[in-house]
């Protein structure tokens, strides 16, 4: 057996043992009369909030004083639809899940880290941690969870998805973030093991080989339709971006922190903004989704600096990401920023000056950039000085709204919950240019300009040479998303964007696109869990993508 897979035997028999042994929910049945009781009232409360969800929970208790959870309520209200007590609503579902956004934006995110594995970087804001990923923390929520189960993938996967069933969410659907550090520092093998287990948790099978269970996948009860890794600009180069697409990788988060070589330099990153912008070239190229990672109040910057940092993002072609995470940088112990703080020569941004500079960025943001996440999951006791807000974006919405001003970026414009009339829907087709393609975002827009779904087109020059020689002649399409509540695959929709035909109309329209501006085939980066619906419309499996005739 490969020394990089030595335990892999014990970590078999450890999801074995899980699989065979995690306990069921708690037999709720002889408290039927109260759990239907919780349920009416919660299915006939139009308005219902928090507060008055616990107060209908508080007065129905069992057991003495004990009061039910969510998940019970999730299983109870699934058992009372099956046995026809009570009807199924999926609003009535909503109301008894706990945190529901979790899968607003379609699909069921799913994040697993790498064990511990050493970083070629050298940053001086980042913690190194015994027994944890380079610059994560043991009390981070993800990175507690990944240790307790030893960083294990099958394991992880399969908690992630059973913790998302058990609350009511449908899993049909999975995009796995694999987290943990910078991905391509780690050995191909273990990747290549990681991954595999990871779809074999999806597959609910085990498989021979990476491919596999990529080919598994394709009918898996829970399948893949996006596979996100994190990494360092300076380590994407066409030869790497080819072996991530043969893992299945269809989205890469990079590690930019900064367009300005200055402060990279003092803060130690080990790359320039030339390798940024060249690293955003090239997964263009390939069809990538590209998220890049931005940090205001790094070592040497100012607000001002950082408003102007942020403001290249989008006036530069060769830039202009699909999604960004603002990380405002957090000042840790143990880090070698901690000691410049200590001497005076680095000091956090006061929180009003933090929230007005985001808030500020976010009135920039191109409607082509989704901004995931504008500050990083770490537990306040952590942070020895600035804002330790979680609820920043909150706060920073909150300013927008006051200023009268609004965030553009996809995240902000997402249907949500909301429903969605077919008939009121309009297509829209925003263009915008990179330094090598002409990028066509064609998006399906309610009445209220709120984002239903959407596709993304590249339409690459005629004179630049293709990164992926498979993709000579093609337009490519990037990513096809419909926002909503994540359905299952064999559901039909009652009002919510998912499943009434948005994705067929957007690849079709993509199609005449294509074909009028010249090109004889357009391209699919599909994840390994979505390659029959392409099949579908025509497209058939390469090497590395699938494509068609336009």
């Amino acid at each position: 057996m490969n020394k990089e897979f030595k335990h892999e035997k014990s970590a078999r028999e450890r999801d074995e043992h899980w699989l065979a042994t995690r306990r069921p929910l708690d037999d709720t049945s002889p408290y039927d009369e109260q759990l239907l009781a919780i349920i009416r009232d919660v299915r006939s409360d139009g308005k219902l909030t928090a507060d008055g969800f616990n107060r209908i929970v508080r007065r129905h208790p069992y057991a003495g004083k004990r009061t039910f959870n969510k998940r019970q309520l999730v299983a109870a209200y699934h058992r009372f639809c099956a046995d026809g007590r009570l009807p199924f609503e999926r609003e009535t579902l909503r109301k008894l899940q706990r945190k529901p956004t979790r899968t607003i934006s379609g699909v069921a995110p799913v994040a697993v880290l790498t064990k511990p594995y050493p970083c070629p970087g050298q940053c001086i804001f980042c913690p190194t941690v015994d027994g944890q990923p380079k610059s994560y923390l043991p009390d981070e929520p993800g990175a507690a969870r990944a240790a307790s189960l030893h960083f294990d993938p099958f394991t992880q996967t399969a908690v992630r998805i059973s913790t998302f069933e058990g609350l009511g969410h449908s899993t049909d659907k999975v995009e796995l973030l694999i987290l943990g550090g910078s991905w391509s520092a780690y050995p191909a093998p273990y990747q290549e093991w990681f991954i595999r287990r990871c779809l074999e948790a999806m597959n609910d099978c085990e498989a021979g080989s990476l491919l596999e269970a990529q080919l598994a996948n394709a009918k898996a009860r829970h399948r893949n339709v996006g596979l996100v890794i994190e990494t360092r600009p300076d380590m994407i180069t066409p030869a790497e971006i080819g072996r991530l697409r043969r893992l299945g990788v269809t989205k890469v988060q990079l590690g930019a922190q900064s367009l300005d070589d200055r402060i990279l330099r003092l803060n130690r990153r080990g790359h320039t903004a030339a390798q940024t912008r060249s690293a955003v070239r090239l997964l263009r190229l390939a069809g990538m989704k590209i998220a890049v990672h931005w940090m205001p109040n790094l070592y040497g910057a100012t607000p001002e600096s950082d408003l102007a940092d942020f403001a290249r993002w989008w006036d530069d072609p060769s830039l202009r990401p699909d999604e960004m995470k603002i990380y405002p940088t957090a000042l840790l112990q143990g880090t070698e920023l901690y000691h410049l703080w200590q001497a005076e020569e680095y000091a956090p941004y006061p929180e009003p000056d933090l929230i007005d500079l985001v808030a500020a960025c976010k009135t920039l943001v191109q409607p082509y950039c989704r901004i995931n996440r504008v500050m990083r999951d770490i537990p306040a006791g952590n942070i020895v000085e600035g804002s330790k807000k979680s609820n920043l974006r909150q706060i920073v919405q909150q300013r927008l709204t006051k200023q009268g001003a609004r965030c553009s970026c996809i995240r902000c414009s997402e249907v949500r919950a909301g429903q969605v009339s077919l008939d009121e829907l309009r297509l829209d087709d925003l263009a915008y240019r990179t330094d090598a393609t002409e990028e066509r975002l064609l998006r399906f827009l309610t009445p209220g300009n709120k984002l239903a779904g959407y596709l993304r087109l590249s339409l690459p020059d005629i004179d630049v040479t293709p990164v992926m020689a498979e993709l000579k002649g093609h337009a490519v399409i990037r990513e096809v998303h419909v926002y909503g509540p994540a359905l299952a695959i064999s559901s039909t929709s009652e009002g919510e964007a998912q499943h009434i035909g948005l994705g067929e109309q957007l690849v079709r329209r993509a199609i005449q696109i294509a074909r009028s501006a010249g090109y004889g085939r357009v391209a699919v980066i599909a994840a390994v869990g979505t390659r029959d619906y392409y099949r579908k419309h025509a497209f058939q499996l390469g090497e590395l993508y699938m494509s068609r005739p336009v």
